[in-house]
């Protein structure tokens, strides 16, 4: 519907019904976050996947294998299945909180930039609802602050 057909609605007493932030008709609510560390793609994978990198993702998970079909449980009760591992690229997982019903899909990418740095991005769908969106795009964020943190330069 193009803007004057809005504005004649709502002036016929219609009303415009919003779509909520983060929702989508195919994968229920996402949340997406992402920042640029001052590491190239490479160093920057390698953080990620290092037992320091790995607790902020999946919290404490011995003897995870970065290989699709991996399973994992942490301590911290959090769940999933590892789907796709591109090394320096990509995981896309099944990602799951203890106390939630059904597994959201947490998707990690490394998009390398023209500086020759990295830009560390999580994607996240399948979420139940707007509060748990918001609850992980806080824990995503603080995330990225503590790899950024990790990487140990200005």
């Amino acid at each position: 519907m193009n803007r004057s057909r809005q504005f004649d609605k709502l002036l016929e007493g219609g009303t415009q019904k919003s779509k909520p932030v983060g929702l989508t008709a195919a994968a229920g609510y996402q949340i997406g976050v992402r920042r640029t560390v001052p590491l190239s793609p490479e160093e920057a994978w390698r953080l990620l996947v290092s037992p320091e990198g790995k607790k902020l993702w999946i919290g404490k998970a011995c003897g995870l294998e970065l290989e699709p079909g991996q399973c994992f449980a942490s301590d911290e009760g959090i769940t999933g299945e590892l789907r796709i591992v591109k090394p320096m690229e990509q995981l896309r997982m099944k990602w799951q909180r203890a106390e939630w019903k059904q597994p959201s899909t947490l998707q990690i990418r490394i998009l390398p930039t023209a500086q020759g740095k990295a830009t560390i991005s999580f994607h996240q769908e399948k979420l139940e609802d707007q509060t748990a969106r918001e609850a992980m795009k806080n824990h995503w964020e603080e995330a990225l602050t503590m790899l950024k943190e990790l990487a140990g330069r200005p």
